[in-house]
């Protein structure tokens, strides 16, 4: 793989974290390409060199941040829930800043249903719904419900500006996890 020139890696980080901050000062429609050049301390001209425009921008921090959490999931395959959501929770306080502007406030509206997909398609070979508890509910809606209910609680602790530990939060999403998927 080719190696990526660091200038530019820098550039690309100051228009992500830019982007973020001003997410939190206005709403995304308001955020103009001038207002990310300023504040990354480029021009224009070098914004349109990495990005087509602002939405281009965003969407790629988005999809930096679902690859990274399918790979963190890739990783904890063979873990049992608890282990497996200590990963997630590890990178979700890591990256707080974003997912909590996802999430918790102005952030990108469309976000969270991509989230939520994503977590649907994480869920769906851990949900049984042929034997045990689970047996005869319908598959879409139950693995829909433990993805909406998992992005919830992920809300919740954001909103609440992290109230427990991200240890506590896993060992409290992945018990409930195995309740649900077990």
């Amino acid at each position: 793989m080719a190696k990526i020139d660091r200038r530019i890696l820098k550039t690309q980080e100051a228009l992500k974290k830019a982007i973020i901050e001003l997410m939190s000062e206005k709403n995304f429609d308001d955020i103009t390409l001038q207002d990310l050049s300023d504040r990354a301390n480029i021009s224009r001209g070098t914004f349109y060199l990495h990005y087509m425009d602002k939405y281009d921008l965003l969407d790629k921090l988005i999809e930096t941040h679902i690859n990274e959490l399918r790979e963190r999931c890739e990783a904890a395959a063979d873990l049992d829930f608890v282990s497996g959501s200590l990963i997630w929770t590890e990178y979700l306080e890591d990256n707080y800043s974003f997912f909590s502007m996802m999430l918790a406030s102005k952030g990108a509206p469309y976000f969270r249903n991509r989230f939520v997909d994503f977590l649907v398609e994480e869920f769906r070979n851990e949900v049984d719904v042929t034997k045990g508890k689970n047996q005869g509910l319908n598959a879409d809606l139950t693995v829909t419900f433990v993805a909406s209910a998992y992005v919830g609680v992920v809300e919740w602790w954001f909103s609440n500006e992290m109230p427990i530990s991200h240890q506590a939060l896993a060992e409290q999403l992945g018990t409930l996890l195995e309740r649900i998927c077990e």
